[in-house]
């Protein structure tokens, strides 16, 4: 019956038209061709064994690992890189030669200093997310690196979560034209952060979590720059966890709209829903998880679905290092580089803002996060 009233309206055809070959687009993560450095990390807490997991598999080439609790740098060298060094004060590491890439995987508080003392010792930094907690900080950072000739990237893995590396790449080939609306749609289980340090964050939906979608909602309307910010939290019926676990968020460009619709509180059915729509066509992405999804493209042509490979955490940690070495190789600019960063972070702070103020928020007026 729905395809019958679809049909008398017209619908079928609009939203589907002929199946197409998907357009072969470069969605993998790329490796330099000859450059091969030595690679620190700093910081081996949880997330440190996502990053390691993902450069074995890319054969990079990790020199080091450094934790103020030794035991941590430890279990993570005999879990990745047995043959790595470890030490517990970062700076012995940045003083090797042979390290020229410096993963910092410590929580932000901590992260300022050990940047600035790696940027000194000539180090190209690939930055945790979220990349800092003050606007200026992070301006005064990406202006330090400048002036030092190294490289400063963010970690934002989920541009290269599978799905959303081929959506950026449908973009960046104007399949689309010009963007005109993005939809993000999250419903999951955020329960395991209880009795964490993250349970201990009264913003932690919209920072620590959502800093993911905003970056992309700054990335794919990347030649325009948000305008206001709406977004609203609150604590969902029967939720667990100590934080707020529901929020949207609006995000107002020149002639477009992004929005945010999350809830981590989901026990059952979890679902992921993209859709990014532009003046050409549309491409959506749905899935049970983040690291299964389905990606649909339409266009007047007719409609392509693209079989997808990787996951969100091997193939985003391993994205997000290879761009920054690819970077260095080909003496440019990465595209998770950090000044560029701070426009999505400056779009995350607005939102935390707005959802404390009960009103909208023009991005860059927030400066800093108080509490993190």
């Amino acid at each position: 019956m729905a395809d019958a009233l679809a049909d008398d309206y017209g619908l079928s055809k609009t939203r589907r038209g002929p199946r197409l070959d998907a357009p072969a687009l470069d969605y993998r993560p790329r490796d330099p061709e000859n450059y091969r450095p030595g690679i620190g990390l700093i910081g081996c807490g949880g997330i440190s064994a996502q990053h390691l997991n993902a450069y074995r598999h890319a054969g990079y080439r990790v020199l080091a690992l450094c934790d103020r609790t030794e035991s941590k740098a430890l279990q993570r060298r005999d879990q990745f890189y047995p043959g790595a060094d470890v030490y517990v004060d970062y700076r012995d590491l940045l003083a090797r030669r042979d390290i020229e890439i410096v993963d910092i995987a410590t929580h932000p508080q901590d992260r300022v200093q050990i940047i600035e003392d790696a940027i000194a010792a000539r180090k190209h930094v690939l930055s945790q997310k979220p990349f800092v907690v003050d606007l200026d900080t992070g301006k005064r950072l990406v202006e330090l690196a400048d002036r030092s000739g190294v490289r400063l990237a963010v970690n934002q893995n989920g541009r290269w979560a599978p799905h959303y590396s081929y959506i950026r790449q449908v973009i960046a080939a104007g399949l689309l034209g010009q963007v005109v609306s993005a939809h993000f749609s999250l419903h999951w289980d955020h329960s395991w952060i209880i009795g964490t340090r993250f349970e201990k964050m009264d913003d932690l939906l919209l920072y620590d979590f959502a800093i993911h979608w905003f970056d992309l909602a700054a990335h794919f309307f990347r030649d325009r720059a948000p305008l206001r910010v709406s977004a609203t939290v609150l604590r969902g019926a029967g939720q667990r966890a100590r934080p707020p676990m529901l929020a949207q968020a609006a995000i107002e460009f020149d002639g477009g709209l992004a929005t945010l619709v999350l809830n981590g509180a989901v026990t059952h059915g979890q679902e992921d829903h993209t859709v990014v729509a532009g003046t050409a066509g549309t491409i959506s992405s749905t899935g049970p998880s983040l690291s299964e999804q389905a990606v649909t493209l339409y266009t007047a042509d007719g409609w392509a679905a693209q079989p997808l490979e990787g996951t969100w955490f091997r193939e985003g940690f391993h994205g997000a290092m290879g761009e920054l070495l690819c970077a260095i190789e080909e003496d440019r600019e990465p595209i998770n580089n950090a000044r560029e960063n701070l426009t999505g972070l400056s779009v995350c702070f607005a939102a935390i803002a707005s959802a404390k103020a009960g009103r909208p928020i023009t991005p860059g007026a927030a400066r800093r996060l108080e509490e993190v």
